[in-house]
């Protein structure tokens, strides 16, 4: 519910933002743990619990009382018209839909149920399970409700493929990457755990679309996964493919993480499972017994009306939160050697990364010094994290100078030299622009590179222009990337936040600290289009569908983090008439008595246009950092 439009005398009455303010620090600071960390709940879609419940049953792990915590979230989460939706408001997902529908019958859902039976409505009416992503044929497939053949091949024979290959694992984003690899032995093993019914009732008969033409990249692919399949089928050149999946399986072993997982992620983590399981590794063995374990720490388990349920987060953040934390407090006129911000550097000093990761592929005389997104995902570090921390630590006044300053160091050296040839900065990897992957019958859900983003090369340049470093090469080569992406309109697109008021509001303030006028065109250009799209209630919101649909672009419904990212642009550029101050009266408005805001709509981004994301820290971190800048600002 959005907040009436209030008088105009009222625009940025100081009094009450302070006290608001106050209410979010002392919120904040109640949600932080004792070990100093604060983790937000990561919610996606229902794709992650119907795939783990279909995983208990492909392992043989199910227990009844999971599948029924698990079916009646499922069941609360469909929409009157029978859909299940990627994000909170969005249109019905074709394969979202189906999945759960899946793993609903498996958990005992009579088919003929008016829920069950909706949903089959949709599924038929857009087009019929064979419209469904790949993802979902492959989940099919194991279950031999979809026919191997009919899904794309995956060789493991990639693994041999030499860096300097088109296709080679490395030239996959790290999430891509971590995905392919166990599939690679899924898609050789074929597996079957055939299930007691027929998703007859989800097909429509359609015929499949034709080939694109042979001459395209993609029309040869499609041609080359035909023989493939072949390929596979024959049994393949058996001493070769046994040796790809011993490689693969030793790769995928050596990337387990602490906690159990990779990459702190839901996909990989799943796939590895099931392809160490096909190859051999018994439910006991250790790295199964630990990979099984460590996906009941993602399990969120509440109370509801109708009884428990369990729902999975598909990743945690708890770093990414700790540092926005630290930041936020700082910001709302926190001392820096506060009690709680010097808990939490120090927990973030202990989460620095001194392990190797994929990342040295192509930096292999880089220093290691940066930050993962999650409690244990050491392989692979990001850019993002890692300056977003160093923002935040930098102003912390810590009781170890010299040991804080030395982490520091370190991880601007390693963030610098992740640096890609184009000047810009990728999250997990540097010069992940090869695009050929994109073709593939395969890759049709999710990005699969990790190419330079505008948000990610401006909190980089922001953490630059901190250190001093506004005059290096590498900070004049990401201003003038920079400069290249703004859209004809004024705004940036946002990578990982949604969407260009989250790209715009990053890019905006990392411009002003590399010295750049506030009155310069570029920035009066960002600041005219924030200023067209403000709501009538004061804030800012811009709906998910802006990634597949334009006209989407800046426009929705307000939210309290898009809200705080586009002030945080204006107050960077120096910005003090109405726009800014009935942003900040929307934000003293709706927050709630307990200090938090409420924010229906997911405003993060996991892969644009298909994965989003809500995370439930957003809504209180990045409204304190606008208000403490607003208040901490002459005006």
């Amino acid at each position: 519910m959005t907040a009436e439009r209030v008088p105009e005398e009222r625009y940025g009455e100081r009094s009450g933002v302070q006290d608001c303010l106050d209410a979010a620090v002392e919120y904040l600071r109640s949600l932080q743990h004792e070990d100093g960390w604060w983790k937000g709940d990561l919610a996606t879609n229902v794709t992650m619990d119907a795939e783990d419940l279909m995983l208990r049953h492909f392992l043989g792990v199910a227990t009844a009382q999971a599948d029924a915590e698990t079916a009646r979230w499922i069941r609360s989460q469909q929409r009157e018209d029978g859909t299940w939706a990627t994000y909170p408001g969005g249109p019905g997902d074709l394969s979202t839909t189906v999945e759960s529908w899946v793993a609903l019958r498996m958990a005992g859902d009579d088919p003929g149920a008016a829920h069950l039976a909706r949903a089959a409505e949709f599924i038929r009416s857009a087009g019929g399970v064979e419209q469904a992503r790949v993802f979902t044929h492959i989940w099919l497939a194991l279950f031999g409700l979809w026919r191997w053949d009919d899904t794309p091949d995956l060789p493991p024979e990639l693994i041999f493929l030499p860096r300097w290959a088109p296709l080679n694992i490395y030239n996959w984003a790290c999430w891509a990457r971590q995905t392919i690899v166990p599939l690679t032995i899924v898609s050789a093993c074929r597996p079957v755990h055939p299930v007691d019914f027929t998703i007859d009732e989800l097909r429509s008969g359609r015929p499949s679309a034709p080939l694109a033409p042979p001459w395209r990249l993609d029309g040869a692919f499609q041609r080359l996964d035909v023989v493939l399949n072949w390929y596979t089928r024959q049994g393949a050149v058996k001493g070769l493919r046994r040796l790809a999946m011993r490689r693969a399986t030793e790769w995928i072993v050596a990337r387990q993480e602490a906690d159990g997982g990779w990459g702190g992620i839901q996909p990989p983590w799943v796939y590895s499972l099931i392809a160490l399981r096909l190859m051999g590794y018994p439910l006991d063995h250790p790295v199964m017994a630990a990979g099984l374990r460590g996906l009941e720490g993602f399990t969120v388990h509440s109370e509801t009306a109708d009884g428990p349920v369990r729902w999975l987060e598909a990743c945690q953040s708890p770093v990414w939160d700790t540092g926005l934390a630290v930041g936020a407090l700082l910001d709302a006129g926190v001392p820096g050697d506060d009690k709680s911000v010097l808990k939490a550097t120090d927990w973030l000093l202990a989460e620095q990364i001194d392990a190797p990761g994929d990342w040295q592929v192509r930096r292999p005389d880089l220093v290691t010094g940066g930050w993962a997104f999650e409690f244990a995902n050491d392989g692979y570090p990001d850019t993002d994290d890692t300056a977003e921390i160093v923002l935040a630590l930098r102003r912390v006044d810590h009781p170890e100078p010299e040991r804080l300053r030395m982490a520091l160091d370190d991880a601007v050296a390693w963030t610098t030299g992740m640096q890609s040839a184009d000047g810009g900065w990728g999250a997990f990897d540097a010069d992940n622009t090869d695009t050929t992957a994109l073709k593939l019958p395969f890759c049709d859900f999710g990005a699969v590179i990790d190419p330079p983003s505008a948000d990610v090369t401006a909190h980089v340049v922001e953490m630059l222009a901190a250190e001093g470093r506004t005059e290096s090469e590498e900070c004049r080569r990401g201003v003038r990337w920079l400069l290249d992406a703004q859209e004809e309109d004024g705004s940036w697109f946002g990578r990982w936040g949604t969407n260009h008021v989250y790209g715009t509001g990053a890019v905006v303030p990392a411009l002003i600290a590399t010295g750049m006028s506030p009155r310069d065109p570029v920035v009066r250009r960002a600041v005219r289009w924030l200023a067209e799209h403000q709501n009538p209630d004061g804030g800012w919101g811009e709906d998910l569908r802006s990634y597949v649909d334009p006209s989407w672009i800046g426009r929705g419904d307000s939210t309290p983090s898009q809200t705080a990212w586009a002030l945080l642009a204006l107050l960077a550029a120096d910005e003090s008439g109405e726009p800014l101050s009935r942003g900040i009266d929307y934000l003293v408005d709706t927050q709630r008595p307990d200090g938090g805001w409420d924010e229906h709509r997911y405003t993060g981004t996991g892969f644009p246009g298909d994965f989003s994301i809500g995370y439930h820290l957003y809504r209180l971190v990045f409204p304190i950092w606008a208000l403490g800048r607003y208040l901490g600002s002459p005006r």
